[in-house]
């Protein structure tokens, strides 16, 4: 058998038994690939491990950059009280669209508001509101802008809070000296300001699975 085939058997496997898709979460996959939404979404599996985060942070504020199809969002929404809030930063109209809707359907939209447009100008009219810290911050947009993302992220949180950047191995480019493409250049820039930061304490993990070979970067808050 395969690595691949391996990996998702095992994927398989744990989602049957630990984070099963309800009808929503189906629906949102289904209308997702429907509307032509590129197929990057994170597995069922990494959507209960946000959830689990934000339900351990006893998260009541989230924002997450970049929004796709709304999966995520409905994973990291669950997780929240009924005066909850998540704000989610999508670039395009058409995504947020299909996310707005998925999120209705899931009963969730009450607690969700989807900003449509490049994240690095709706994050400066995010701060300008003066919201109080958010207490989870997760990042999965363009990996070219990592490091302006997590600088933003750190403006947005205060002590306590969790930052998670989905997508940094690359395939393991992410240690190839070799590879100078911006996605692995921004993504170890990001990896080495949470080393470096006197705010962050942080660490990555790498994973296989549904989505093959990668890891998230997950950092606390810590002054």
């Amino acid at each position: 058998m395969s690595d691949s085939r391996l990996w998702d058997d095992v994927d398989a496997y744990f989602t049957a038994r630990l984070a099963p898709e309800d009808d929503h979460l189906t629906a949102a996959l289904r209308d997702s690939e429907a509307a032509g939404l590129p197929p990057v979404n994170v597995t069922a599996a990494q959507g209960k491990l946000l959830q689990l985060l934000a339900e351990i942070q006893g998260a009541r504020t989230v924002l997450e950059i970049g929004t796709l199809g709304g999966y995520s969002t409905i994973w990291l929404a669950r997780a929240l009280p009924a005066d909850g809030r998540l704000i989610t930063l999508e670039y395009s109209a058409r995504h947020a669209e299909v996310a707005a809707r998925n999120l209705a359907r899931a009963g969730l939209d009450a607690l969700v508001d989807v900003r449509v447009g490049p994240a690095l100008e709706s994050l400066p009219k995010l701060a300008d509101e003066n919201p109080p810290p958010f207490d989870l911050v997760f990042i999965d947009a363009d990996k070219g802008n990592n490091p302006h993302y997590l600088e933003w992220a750190l403006r947005l949180t205060s002590t306590g809070s969790l930052i998670v950047i989905d997508n940094v191995v690359r395939g393991g480019r992410v240690a190839d000296a070799g590879d100078t493409g911006d996605d692995v250049r921004s993504t170890r820039a990001a990896i080495e300001m949470i080393g470096s930061h006197p705010r962050l304490s942080g660490t990555a993990v790498q994973t296989v699975g549904g989505k093959g070979y990668d890891g998230f970067a997950l950092a606390r808050v810590v002054d």
